[in-house]
């Protein structure tokens, strides 16, 4: 057993050797196993870490949601068909609270992009306006930096109080608390801040709103935007949590159909939206992602492979009379079986770190370039990595290796 190991440490030393000697050849040999590695963990990395944020996003945005809107989320592009809908009133709000029994809370909300705040000589552009009326807190997680929510009276009054987004606070007071109880003049009207949002970062599903929004009261926020014309109004409707989300949904569409008087042979016209419906278009991305990076990976680990076949081919030819001495003084073809076979496994092993640390550079600037978005090399595919590719260094060495174990002592101690 002990000569054993130290024939087979006398064979990895001869092969780091040779590495080093052969840098080119080595360099070579090991680029496809490198590339092939590097594309197949680059894409489970990225998707991974996607999937994860939509995870998250999900979590936040709360899976019992649906969101009553004129346009559906999956009209693939036939706007025609939908573009003379009306949209949803606020109006409607008392009749759905009474006729759809199976949700908890219901939102009215609309929100309008390129609008401006501003506070003493400092200003912001391009600032999205959210309206809402009640209950939104309870349809996404609002984590207060400083300050506090709305109270019920604010949202029903039409109070001129706001709530800002982390880059809102942050380019005009450049803390929340500095915020709190500021006025300041948003699309020319005075507004209070009551509260300051924690910076939520970028989001794949986005949500209702980011860290460039301004949240008011609908009922103030009416004043400065018609909606009508200016937006697109929805509501955000959450089923209770003893009711499935398909049953509420029949519920909200059969109280729909009453509001807006549909006929039992007209369409509807109106959408209900799930966040389940981005998702699983989204998984179905991932999907052809995870295909492409395998399939360009399968084409390079196989020139690689080859590529190793030949190194080790090379490499038995250069040591025949040197397996002969071994097998003449009593090694087993098993064993040189196995020492060329490690040999194999270790180049591959050499070329498959070299890929993961490529993967391993490339998170780290993407960090740096996407701070809002997480992304790391998990645990995972970094075994993974390496199980690949000391499955490649066992295909592209075993047929070398066993013809060196086949060897015959004495012709090949003869060999030149």
């Amino acid at each position: 057993m002990l000569s054993t190991l130290k024939i087979l440490l006398n064979s990895l030393k001869m092969a780091l050797q040779e590495l080093r000697v052969n840098k080119l050849r080595t360099f070579l040999s090991l680029l496809g196993i490198t590339i092939g590695i590097f594309c197949i963990i680059a894409v489970l990395t990225v998707t991974d870490s996607m999937e994860s944020s939509i995870r998250n996003d999900l979590k936040s945005m709360g899976t019992n949601v649906v969101y009553l809107q004129k346009w559906p989320w999956d009209g693939d592009g036939e706007w025609w068909k939908y573009v003379n809908r009306p949209e949803p009133e606020y109006s409607q709000m008392k009749a759905i609270k009474e006729k759809v029994s199976t949700a908890d809370a219901v939102t009215f909300l609309f929100s309008s992009g390129g609008r401006k705040i501003e506070y003493g000589a400092d200003y912001m552009e391009n600032v999205e306006l959210l309206a809402t009326t009640m209950d939104l807190d309870k349809m996404q997680s609002m984590d207060i930096a400083a300050g506090r929510y709305f109270s019920p009276s604010e949202l029903t009054t039409g109070s001129n109080a706001v709530v800002l987004g982390a880059n809102i606070w942050e380019g005009l007071f450049f803390s929340p608390e500095a915020a709190v109880g500021k006025v300041v003049r948003f699309s020319g009207r005075n507004v209070k801040v009551v509260g300051a949002l924690k910076r939520k970062g970028e989001s794949m599903l986005g949500g209702v709103f980011g860290d460039n929004t301004v949240i008011m009261p609908y009922l103030f926020a009416r004043t400065i935007v018609d909606e009508r014309r200016f937006a697109d109004p929805f509501y955000m409707i959450r089923a209770r949590a003893d009711i499935p989300l398909g049953q509420m949904k029949d519920d909200l569409t059969g109280a729909m159909r009453a509001i807006n008087r549909l006929k039992p042979t007209q369409d509807n016209d109106f959408a209900l939206n799930e966040i389940t419906t981005v998702q699983g278009e989204l998984e179905s991305v991932f999907r052809v992602l995870n295909t492409a990076g395998w399939l360009i990976a399968g084409f390079a680990l196989i020139v690689g492979g080859f590529g190793i076949a030949n190194i080790m081919f090379v490499t038995v030819k250069e040591r025949t009379n040197i397996i002969g001495l071994k097998k003449a003084i009593g090694a087993r073809p098993g064993i040189i079986l196995l020492e060329f076979l490690l040999e194999a496994i270790l180049l591959c092993l050499i070329g498959g770190g070299l890929g993961l640390l490529l993967v391993f550079s490339g998170t780290l600037i993407a960090k740096n370039m996407f701070s809002s978005f997480t992304i790391g090399l998990s645990t995972g595919n970094i075994i993974l990595g390496f199980s690949i590719s000391a499955i490649v260094g066992i295909v592209a060495g075993f047929i070398p290796a066993f013809s060196a174990s086949r060897l015959d002592p004495v012709v090949a101690i003869r060999s030149n």
